[in-house]
């Protein structure tokens, strides 16, 4: 008789990435993965290059330099931030360390698919809290939580929608759940929304830790604005039983020596950043404007993507992610919400993308 799998397991729609070929397309233009399209800092190139003659050597198992790098940056505590490869590696691990069989997983309906790959991983239950149009919905999520709830999945800003809420509501949410319930906030994104009503979550978390609740932690990725998503660098910030639980069950190296050395460089560079955020302040309204303008129901939202719904009298959003690809471009299509998602690229893949979109249906 064969080893059993556990039947959760066989639950798990595996993570889709997204494409990233097409066949007989020798150039194609992909914005369907979030990625930064302008590349890594230069210092970090170089960074990553000088570290990389030292790769016979095993990592810091704690990461020292890069978390002192980030509690400078971000002027926060080195000892209550915890490096992983990639930050869903670190919401996977939180998942690990507070649910299990008979818990419940709770997260909004439209939202980023490894949090129910996680539940399922060990055995919870996920429950999907149903959505304000495309806006996640403070209420719906307080209505759904239980004594059963032991992690609360929150994207702010929400992958794949762009919706964003502010620090009130967030506050809300950790108020009004049962106390042993963990909040998890995922700021993959917090980089681009220039709002002061928002707060990435670090000062939530602090508060927490005052208030003796001890119950949010909030993580974060150098894989979009920073754009280090090859070397799978993420952090999280929390009380220190929450970031001492993940410890134990995180690999002991699991940040690489260049990719540390990469990252504390890409930090570091201002100008970099800055540019990256300009770029990305100048497109995305142009490409929500002109798709507005195209006919099709866009959200307004931020991040480094725009989504959007093709209305029923244009056709579907099938026919014109078909049409994309025959123009060698690929977005990243959203089922379940009869949408789509596109990446903001660099100029030329900006304007190739709105000039083919543009032809749809002629």
């Amino acid at each position: 008789m064969a080893p059993n799998i556990r039947p959760s397991l066989l639950k798990i729609d595996p993570y889709q990435a997204g494409q990233s070929q097409l066949e007989g397309v020798a150039r194609v233009i992909k914005l369907s993965s979030n990625e930064n399209t302008l590349g890594p800092s230069p210092k970090a190139l170089e960074a990553y290059k000088a570290a990389a003659t030292d790769m016979q050597l095993y990592p810091d198992p704690s990461s020292a330099k890069l978390r002192k790098a980030l509690a400078d940056h971000w002027d926060l505590k080195a000892d209550r931030i915890l490096t992983g490869t990639g930050s869903d590696h670190l919401l996977d691990l939180l998942c690990q360390a507070y649910a299990g069989e008979g818990d419940e997983v709770l997260f909004p309906t439209l939202t980023f698919p490894m949090y129910q790959i996680a539940s399922h991983s060990v055995g919870a239950t996920p429950v999907h809290a149903a959505m304000d149009g495309d806006a996640v919905s403070i209420d719906t999520l307080l209505e759904a939580a239980n004594v059963k709830t032991k992690l609360v999945y929150l994207a702010n800003p929400n992958n794949p929608t762009g919706h964003y809420l502010p620090k009130g509501e967030v506050e809300r949410l950790r108020a009004g759940l049962p106390s042993e319930c963990l909040l998890v906030l995922d700021s993959a994104y917090a980089e681009y929304v220039d709002d002061p009503a928002y707060t990435a979550g670090a000062d939530i978390v602090d508060a927490s830790i005052e208030s003796g609740a001890n119950n949010v932690v909030m993580t974060r990725t150098f894989s979009k604005m920073f754009a280090l998503a090859g070397l799978r660098v993420g952090w999280a910030y929390g009380p220190d039983d929450v970031i001492g639980a993940v410890g134990r069950i995180r690999a002991p190296f699991a940040v690489s020596v260049p990719a540390e050395a990469a990252a504390i460089a890409a930090l570091a560079d201002e100008e970099s950043f800055k540019a990256s955020l300009a770029h990305n302040s100048e497109w995305l309204p142009r490409v929500n404007d002109q798709l507005r303008e195209l006919g099709f129901e866009v959200t307004e939202g931020v991040g480094n993507f725009a989504f959007f719904r093709v209305p029923s009298s244009m056709g579907t959003w099938t026919e014109l992610d078909d049409h994309l690809k025959s123009h060698g471009i690929i977005i990243r299509a959203i089922p379940p919400a009869n949408a789509l998602r596109v990446t903001i690229g660099t100029a030329e893949e900006n304007e190739a993308f709105l000039k083919a979109i543009a032809s749809f249906g002629s």
